[in-house]
């Protein structure tokens, strides 16, 4: 089997140890596995003004520079835009983008600008956000993981969260793509597309893109962290 390199790129709120039960499962199988901090989200204490979408890209596009062979993108929630943002700066260096409860977010959109900000600073909100914790979006996290997740918690920059995404190459269209579906169906990104939802209006477009699904909540890396790894893996082949 051939190996990769595969640079991870958490959603909003996470840092890079967001991964840590997920790398050493992709690990196993022989790939090199990069987790990435993305700016602004170093610590709390990090100032978040001037930090936005751009430079979220900008920073998965010079770990992409740093390897001489083409890389395989994954990431989660957030980071989904980001990276799909990456692929269109990079086509002919990503082999692979996976998309973790996420999908490839059209030009134009941005990822959710109507999350409640503090100036340059996006907290992670309350549960009541995603339903409580009984929530679709939490499932699989017990109180004790939820208690985990806020504190470690980062808030995240709100421009990233609220500027609209850059795409130029159509390139972009040709590297293989794996959305791994975590709180919808196969069945229901169909209806989506079908019902022409803005988006998800670039996944037809995708010359090359496979399903997964695995049934859990919004954040599979801390619900089922195994089964996400080994998920990445099959789909990196």
């Amino acid at each position: 089997m051939s190996t990769h390199t595969v640079i991870l790129v958490p959603g909003f709120w996470l840092q890079a140890d967001s991964w840590a039960d997920v790398s050493p499962v992709i690990a196993e199988v022989g790939h090199q596995v990069v987790a990435l901090t993305l700016p602004g989200l170093e610590s709390v204490e990090t100032d978040r003004a001037g930090i936005g979408l751009a430079e979220h890209v900008a920073a998965v596009v010079a770990e992409i520079d740093r390897h001489d062979e083409p890389v395989v993108l994954v990431g989660h929630s957030g980071g989904g835009t980001v990276i799909h943002a990456a692929v269109d700066q990079r086509p002919e260096h990503v082999s692979r983008a996976i998309y973790v409860d996420s999908v490839p977010i059209p030009h134009g959109l941005a990822t959710n600008a109507n999350l409640p900000s503090e100036g340059p600073d996006l907290p992670l909100p309350s549960w009541d956000v995603w339903g409580g914790p009984e929530g679709a979006d939490l499932a699989g996290l017990d109180e004790a993981a939820l208690a985990n997740f806020r504190a470690r918690a980062v808030p995240h920059p709100a421009a990233a969260a609220s500027d609209e995404q850059q795409l130029s190459d159509d390139r972009r269209y040709a590297v293989p793509a794996t959305v791994i579906i975590t709180t919808f169906t196969r069945q229901q990104i169909d209806e989506f597309i079908a019902a022409g939802e803005d988006e998800v209006a670039e996944l037809p477009k995708l010359h090359d893109v496979t399903y997964v699904e695995l049934p859990t909540g919004h954040w599979p890396q801390f619900s089922r962290p195994k089964d996400l790894g080994e998920a990445i893996a099959a789909a990196i082949g």
